[in-house]
C-alpha cells in the first residue's frame, strides 16, 4: 500500500463546517482571533510530521430570504472570521517544515495582486506555500458586500480557467528561475531573464512586469475541491492534490477516477494529481469511551443552527421546503457539492442530522485501531493517496489523532515518520524538485520569453 499523506483542515472563525462545535468545553476555536491558537495549531501539525495545515475561508455569510439570522451572529457560525493570508504569514516564522495552505478566489481576488501576495509567501517559508482554489461557494452574499455581479455557477469555472492562464505567467513567465545574481560586484538582476507578460482574455488584463522574482516553488502548490462536473474538469486540468468530501468508498472510487481521466485528457500524468479525501473521527481506547465521546460533542451543539448553517453554503432555504422533497431536486448557483453529496435523501433527513456535522461527513467513532483499519481500507479500495483530518472540537481532535491514530498508522508502515522533502510540493505531489511538473499546464508558460 501507498505512502499516504495527511493534512488538517482549519478555518479562522469561531465555527467550521457549519456547526456550533465551539460550546464545548474542550474547544478552543472561540480564540481563532489569537496568534498564540494558530501557533498551538501549527506545532502540534509539524510535531506530528503532518504534510500542511490547511486554511480554509468564504467571503459570504448565511442568507435566509434576504436576512442574516440572529442564530448566525449568536452562535458565531460565519462571522467573524480572518485572512488566511495573514494567518499564515504569522505561522511562517513559528514553523519550519509544516507547508501552509491558504484559500483564495478567483472571482473576488485580483489576479496581479494575488500572485505577489503568494509568490511573497513562498519566498519567506523557503517553497512550503500551497493555493486552494476555489471559485466562491457562498457566491451570493460575497458578490454583494464586493459590489460586483453575480456570475452562475459554471461561469465561475471559465472565469477560474482565465485567472490561472493569467496567474501562470506572473508565477512561471514574469522573471526565470536564476533572473538573480545578487552580485554586489556585478549585478543584482540578469535583464535577459525579465520578461514582459502581457494577458488579454475574456475576464482578466494585464501588461507589464511580474512584481516578485520566481520564488522556490514558481506557482504554488495547487489545491482544489470542486466535485461538480465542471469543478472536476477544472480539477483535473490544474489541480495537484484535489480534497474530496468524503464518502462510500464506491462513491470515493468514481470521483477518484474521473478526476484522473480529467487529468490524462489534458496531457497530465493521471497519477501526479493527489486525491485526498476529508476524515473525521471521535477515538478513545475503547467503542464505549469513544461513543460517549462523541455523544458529548453532539449534546454541546445548536440544532437550530443548521437551517441558516445550510442558507450559508448553497443559499438555499431548506425550512421552505415540503420535507420530502427529495435533495436532487433541488439546484443551487452556489455550492452544488452541498446539493449533490446527499442525493436523493429528502429535506427532511438532511434537516435531521445537518447539525451534527456540516459540511463534514458523519465522523466515524472506534478506538486507534478501528479508526486505521477505516482509513487503510478507504485509501486502498478508492485508490487514495492521503487524508485531510477534520477536527470536531479543536485541538483535541487533533491530538487525538495525531498521538493515537496516526502512531498505528506509522506502525503499518502508510504514514511517514518524518518530512521527506524540502518544498511542499516535493513532499506532497512527489516532484524531483520545487517546481511544477513538465506535463502541468502552468509550466508551459516558463518558455514564455
Amino acid at each position: 500500500m501507498k505512502k499516504l499523506r495527511f493534512g488538517l483542515f482549519e478555518n479562522a472563525q469561531t465555527n467550521d463546517s457549519g456547526t456550533s462545535t465551539w460550546r464545548h468545553p474542550d474547544s478552543e476555536r472561540h480564540n481563532f482571533d489569537r496568534l498564540d491558537y494558530w501557533v498551538k495549531i501549527a506545532r502540534i501539525c509539524e510535531d506530528a510530521k503532518l504534510d500542511f495545515l490547511f486554511l480554509a475561508d468564504a467571503w459570504g455569510w448565511a442568507d435566509v430570504k434576504g436576512t442574516r439570522p440572529d442564530i448566525s451572529t449568536t452562535e458565531g457560525l460565519d462571522l467573524p472570521r480572518l485572512d488566511p493570508a495573514i494567518v499564515g504569514a504569522a505561522l511562517i516564522g513559528a514553523t519550519e517544515r509544516l507547508g501552509i495552505v491558504m484559500t483564495g478566489s478567483t472571482l473576488l481576488e485580483q489576479p496581479y495582486a494575488f500572485a505577489r501576495r503568494m509568490q511573497t509567501l513562498d519566498h519567506l517559508s523557503n517553497g512550503r506555500i500551497g493555493w486552494n482554489v476555489v471559485t466562491t461557494g457562498t457566491a451570493e452574499t460575497a458578490v454583494a458586500a464586493f459590489g460586483v455581479p453575480m456570475v452562475a455557477h459554471d461561469e465561475r469555472y471559465n472565469m477560474a480557467d482565465d485567472f490561472m492562464s493569467l496567474v501562470y505567467k506572473l508565477f512561471e513567465g514574469a522573471w526565470e528561475r536564476d533572473a538573480l545574481e545578487r552580485n554586489k560586484q556585478g549585478r543584482y538582476a540578469d535583464p535577459a531573464k525579465v520578461h514582459r507578460i502581457a494577458h488579454d482574455g475574456p475576464y482578466f488584463r494585464s501588461h507589464g512586469f511580474g512584481n516578485t522574482a520566481y520564488s522556490p516553488q514558481g506557482t504554488p502548490v495547487l489545491f482544489q475541491a470542486g466535485s461538480s462536473d465542471r469543478g472536476k474538469q477544472f480539477g483535473g486540468k490544474h489541480g495537484e492534490c484535489i480534497f474530496l468530501g468524503g464518502g462510500s468508498i464506491e462513491k470515493l472510487a468514481g470521483q477518484v477516477k474521473a478526476i484522473r481521466d480529467e487529468a490524462e485528457a489534458n496531457g497530465r500524468d493521471p497519477n501526479s494529481i493527489k486525491l485526498m479525501s476529508a476524515f473525521s473521527c471521535v477515538v478513545a481506547p475503547t467503542e464505549a469511551e469513544a461513543r460517549a465521546k462523541h455523544q458529548a460533542i453532539l449534546d454541546a451543539q445548536t440544532p437550530d443552527v443548521a437551517v441558516a448553517s445550510y442558507a450559508w453554503f448553497t443559499g438555499l432555504d431548506l425550512s421552505s421546503y415540503d420535507p420530502a422533497t427529495k435533495m436532487s431536486a433541488l439546484h443551487t448557483e452556489l455550492s452544488q457539492t452541498q446539493v449533490a453529496r446527499f442525493g436523493d435523501k429528502t429535506v427532511g433527513d438532511v434537516l435531521k442530522d445537518w447539525h451534527a456535522h456540516g459540511v463534514r461527513t458523519n465522523p466515524f467513532v472506534g478506538t486507534p485501531e478501528q479508526i486505521a483499519d477505516i482509513m487503510c481500507e478507504m485509501a486502498d479500495g478508492a485508490d487514495l493517496d492521503g487524508f485531510l483530518f477534520t477536527p470536531l472540537i479543536q485541538p483535541t481532535s487533533t491530538l487525538d489523532f495525531v498521538e493515537q491514530v496516526m502512531p498505528v498508522l506509522r506502525a503499518r508502515g502508510v504514514a511517514a515518520s518524518d518530512y521527506e522533502g524540502e518544498s511542499l510540493r516535493e513532499r506532497l505531489v512527489g516532484t524531483e524538485s520545487p517546481i511544477l511538473s513538465p506535463d502541468h499546464p502552468g509550466a508551459s508558460h516558463r518558455q514564455l520569453q
